[in-house]
């Protein structure tokens, strides 16, 4: 049995519903996705839908007679404190089911292409598992906000991860806002010296593991026969839909941070295929909620900014006059893409 836990709230819960469905799609192993829910609603709609292998736990669980955790909600945006409730609720879910022996987090907008064995091929025997943002040249200025990402992090019972997790939950709690200070930013620059301060941290080398817009130009992307993606001869793991906005129900802005470039061949390959997971987690969320309609931010149609749209149903040119006229590149019978600045050629494209 392997263990993995999220958290999110309305507006990130058709996200987890896809990062659960890729799951279920590639992990070959049985597993407890646990997913801490930080508003009432999304709890009762997860429990609703009674997804496969989730099991739910609504937020004041997790904070329950925390006194430190409430004072440190009382200085910090909401998002900053959701921040800050990473190696919190990792401990509380390792203090209250002891039958898990290791626990891996994953932010709610990972989606996996892949099994995520060779992850655990090389977590091996180690304590603490993270991985680097690997960012490509574009992004080198972005190391400033931390060599590390907290997407994905694995923890063994043992020692040293549980001296880490409360050393780190002891500075989340201090210390954890969206501003860079002193060496800080939020609750990922404090891994920034792990491998040096605990025994038995294993670095993530598979390139595959933790794609990302920071980092995807410098791969080119690739299908075998049965439809695997592959990233320079490697097979994709997951990929972190960072900053994409889920702007209406028909259609999908790639990123809302336009200095994000993305090869045509990875919007064929990764984006498309996470758009309709997206749709269709939509769909059972509205089968169960009709009126459902958190996480869809708005019509947000920022000049050059690249959409995959669900042609079918809608003419893009209704939605603003703001837009460009832009080029419509058909990607399959129901979704186009709108070309744009953010789009690049790969060697195989026919941009």
């Amino acid at each position: 049995m392997r263990y993995y836990c999220t958290y999110f709230d309305k507006g990130y819960l058709v996200r987890a519903v896809a990062l659960h469905s890729s799951l279920m799609k590639h992990e070959r192993r049985p597993f407890t996705l646990y997913a801490v829910c930080l508003d009432e609603l999304t709890r009762l709609l997860l429990d609703k839908l009674r997804l496969p292998s989730v099991v739910t736990l609504p937020l004041h669980e997790i904070e329950a007679d925390d006194e430190p955790l409430r004072q440190a909600r009382l200085n910090r945006s909401l998002v900053e404190y959701y921040w800050t409730l990473t190696p919190t609720v990792i401990l509380r879910l390792l203090e209250r089911f002891p039958q898990i022996s290791t626990i891996t987090y994953l932010d709610a907008d990972l989606y996996f292409f892949s099994s995520p064995q060779p992850i655990f091929d090389e977590f091996a025997n180690q304590s603490i598992l993270i991985h680097e943002h690997r960012f490509h040249e574009t992004f080198k200025v972005a190391i400033e906000y931390g060599k590390y990402n907290v997407g994905l992090l694995c923890f063994r019972r043992d020692p040293t991860a549980l001296k880490a997790l409360h050393w780190w939950r002891d500075k989340c709690n201090e210390w954890c806002y969206a501003r860079l200070e002193a060496g800080k930013f939020g609750d990922q620059m404090y891994l920034e010296d792990w491998p040096e301060r605990f025994r038995s941290v294993r670095v993530l080398e598979h390139i595959g593991a933790g794609v990302a817009p920071w980092n995807n130009l410098q791969y080119k992307y690739s299908l075998d026969e049965s439809g695997s993606v592959y990233l320079d001869g490697m097979p994709l793991i997951f990929y972190h839909f960072h900053a994409l906005h889920f702007s209406h129900p028909k259609y999908v802005v790639l990123s809302r941070l336009l200095p994000h470039k993305f090869p045509l061949n990875l919007i064929r390959y990764c984006y498309l295929p996470y758009v309709r997971a997206l749709h269709a987690a939509m769909e059972l969320i509205w089968a169960a909620h009709p009126d459902y309609r958190c996480g869809l931010l708005g019509e947000f149609l920022q000049r050059h900014a690249a959409i995959i749209y669900k042609a079918c149903q809608v003419q893009f040119n209704q939605l603003s006059e703001e837009a460009d006229p832009v080029q419509l590149r058909q990607l399959d019978d129901d979704y186009s893409l709108f070309l744009t600045d953010q789009v690049v050629q790969d060697d195989t494209s026919d941009v």
